[in-house]
């Protein structure tokens, strides 16, 4: 193909999404992605609320299973269980998603390669040159106008902020797809379970979230401390599966991933005809590690201004930062706190109660209450009861 106007370099939600946004408004955008197959590397807990599949348009191609209730284990042996009598949410195929992303934007008119890797950029006249290496190192050169971040924590392009001014906070991630027989998948079925105490992740949470029928997703995430040292991931994750009962289970698949974001969200979010987007500036949310609703946030956001920008309105783009930000809400940097507090924290007994103090009180909530609560930050709805753990209070 001729040079695109607008050149995405990440093929995952938030790139993808971009690209269709982009190409059904008839401009030429060239999506590109590292990987040979979109279904690989699908490190993803992909737990999202129905409202958020509703909004995107998201298929029944991609949902694995639904949910309507929560289940939190811990700290200790505690139990507790909130039930909606209507369905709360999905729970995606992370790699069907990509796919499906992908293949609405070349619908559209976008033009897809994958197997193919920025190797590395600069800008020039009212663009920039970008070198490109494909699967079989056969190299070329474009002149995008615009070129676009989307490659995730990794920030190929865009590069890490100035750590002074805008430190990352990271958490990294391992799961486990699991099959197993029918009884004990019912165990799991209808419902997201969390695993909270230091003695289950010290600094971070399990889960075990249903797929389809007979496959489980067992998972851990934690942040990293370089303070205090920290046991194997993968010990960790073996531990919680004797926990569980799951022991005895086929492992289908491994996978793991890397969760970097800001919590203030003030770093760069461009340079010169370089602009980043999803997780490359920080819309990856630390408290409960979610990213897709956040990626598709930010491309909602950038490609009307992109479009501008297109048409001659470079400066338009000086807004892309600020209205994120109000796109993302004044909740996210409280969430940012309060995952800080709560995982870099949970490794001792003390920590274990004042967690336990707080799931006691939200027992009185109803199932949705708790879903507004973890996905959309909404900690002043519960007054006392959450709030001064998010502030720090106690």
């Amino acid at each position: 193909m001729s040079d695109p106007e607008v050149l995405i370099v990440g093929a995952g939600p938030a790139g993808a999404d971009l690209a269709w946004r982009l190409a059904r408004a008839g401009t030429p955008v060239l999506l590109i992605d590292r990987l040979p197959d979109l279904r690989q590397a699908a490190f993803s807990s992909a737990a999202l609320p129905w409202s958020a599949v509703e909004h995107h348009g998201l298929p029944e191609s991609v949902i694995a299973a639904r949910w309507q209730g929560w289940q939190l284990l811990g700290p200790g042996g505690q139990r507790r269980h909130w039930r909606a009598p209507h369905t709360l949410g999905a729970v995606l195929d992370f790699g069907a998603l990509r796919c499906w992303l992908a293949e609405r934007a070349a619908a559209a008119g976008a033009v897809v390669e994958l197997d193919s890797t920025a190797e590395h950029w600069q800008p020039d006249g009212e663009g920039a040159r970008v070198q490109l290496r494909d699967g079989t190192g056969q190299r070329r050169l474009l002149q995008p106008r615009w070129l676009v971040d989307a490659t995730g924590q990794q920030r190929a392009l865009l590069g890490d902020p100035p750590a002074a001014a805008h430190p990352l906070v990271s958490g990294v991630g391992v799961e486990w797809l699991l099959q197993v027989d029918a009884q004990l998948w019912g165990k799991w079925a209808d419902q997201l379970s969390f695993m909270l105490g230091s003695d289950w992740v010290p600094q971070g949470y399990g889960w075990v979230f249903p797929m389809g029928p007979g496959v489980l997703k067992l998972g851990i995430c934690r942040l990293t401390d370089a303070a205090h040292p920290q046991p194997p991931l993968q010990g960790l994750l073996q531990q919680l599966q004797r926990r569980l009962g799951l022991e005895g289970a086929a492992v289908l698949d491994r996978h793991g991933g890397l969760v970097r974001s800001s919590i203030r969200r003030r770093e760069p979010h461009q340079r010169g005809p370089l602009l980043g987007l999803g997780d490359a500036v920080s819309t990856a949310n630390l408290l409960g590690g979610e990213g897709i609703r956040h990626a598709l946030s930010s491309s909602a956001v950038l490609a009307p201004l992109l479009l501008r920008a297109l048409q001659g309105d470079g400066r338009c783009l000086r807004h892309y930062p600020a209205q994120l930000r109000r796109r993302l809400g004044w909740r996210w940097s409280l969430s940012g706190r309060l995952a800080q507090r709560t995982w870099l924290g949970l490794r001792s007994a003390a920590a274990d109660r004042r967690l336990a103090r707080l799931l006691g009180g939200l027992e009185a909530c109803s199932a949705d209450d708790l879903s507004a609560l973890l996905f959309e930050y909404r900690f002043e709805r519960y007054g006392l009861r959450a709030l001064p753990y998010a502030l720090g209070w106690r």
